[in-house]
């Protein structure tokens, strides 16, 4: 199932995509994709509906993240080879974990907003796990049974916040609107190779990225096992997968977002995202 929330922000409503791509509205039958009711057997005993006996939402509304009552974004650094490389920096003896404020979440197709001043804010198109049942000191072969679905998300770095002066990862990559999430979170049943996805993303109709998730030094399960190992993952919680090459720092010279450029980004079978990006005002 492809689920998704729409409407304006903060007014979100629960639906789905039906087989003819139409969206339908599933107010009437779950409250919200929320920790409540993210456990995977709630989401799979959507599948029994009959998608043509729910009302089809007309015209083209917003689309809000998928999700909603995220407590954390768990983020995974430097998890394809070839990104290492570009970044100068060496391949990792295991999972580089940080996390992005969830003050960055954001809608899959709302305005990016730069920070006052950036100069170097970047791209990074990446796999999402949303989780949904309770992870902890969880073995590879349990962390299936606690994804809740899978969706795309956008890692937008400043670099200059990341790397120069202290840097920090963190201060870097949690800038209002810089973890856009989405369009939909797709359950497992239509995933049934999350390390075989096409992933991509274009800057003003540039492929800057070209990538599968078959790279990965760490797959999906690992990194949700590792995890567990360090932080309890909760029903909401957002796991970002770490980004292939492509990214603006690694050209040369780097390239970096300016207002007025578009992004559009995508994973197989998992949407697409496009994002108007924008100067602070």
């Amino acid at each position: 199932m492809k689920l998704l929330r729409y409407g304006a922000a903060g007014e979100e409503k629960p639906g789905l995509l039906d087989d003819g791509g139409r969206l339908r509205d599933l107010s009437d039958r779950i409250s919200d994709f929320s920790p409540e009711t993210l456990a995977p057997e709630r989401l799979h005993a959507l599948t029994e509906l009959d998608a043509s006996t729910l009302p089809q939402v007309d015209g083209s509304p917003r689309l809000g993240p998928p999700v909603s009552g995220v407590g954390k974004i768990v983020c995974i650094g430097l998890n394809y080879e070839d990104h290492a490389r570009e970044a100068g920096l060496p391949i990792p003896d295991e999972p580089v974990i940080f996390q992005k404020a969830i003050t960055a979440l954001a809608a899959p197709n709302d305005p990016l907003v730069l920070p006052k001043g950036s100069e170097k804010s970047d791209w990074e198109v990446e796999l999402a796990v949303v989780i949904g049942r309770r992870a902890q000191y969880v073995s590879q072969s349990q962390a299936a049974d606690c994804i809740a679905g899978y969706s795309v998300f956008n890692d937008v770095s400043e670099r200059a916040y990341q790397i120069e002066g202290t840097g920090q990862w963190t201060k870097g990559k949690s800038f209002d609107g810089f973890a856009p999430l989405g369009p939909w979170l797709v359950t497992p049943d239509e995933v049934p190779d999350p390390q075989n996805l096409k992933i991509w993303l274009e800057i003003n109709g540039e492929r800057r990225q070209d990538g599968n998730t078959k790279t990965m030094i760490w797959g999906v399960t690992a990194l949700i096992s590792f995890v567990s190992n360090y932080m309890t993952l909760l029903p909401g919680d957002v796991l970002a997968t770490g980004t292939p090459p492509g990214v603006g720092f690694g050209h040369k010279p780097p390239v970096f977002l300016k207002p007025g450029d578009t992004m559009r980004l995508g994973i197989e079978g998992l949407g697409e995202q496009r994002l108007e990006v924008k100067a602070w005002s």
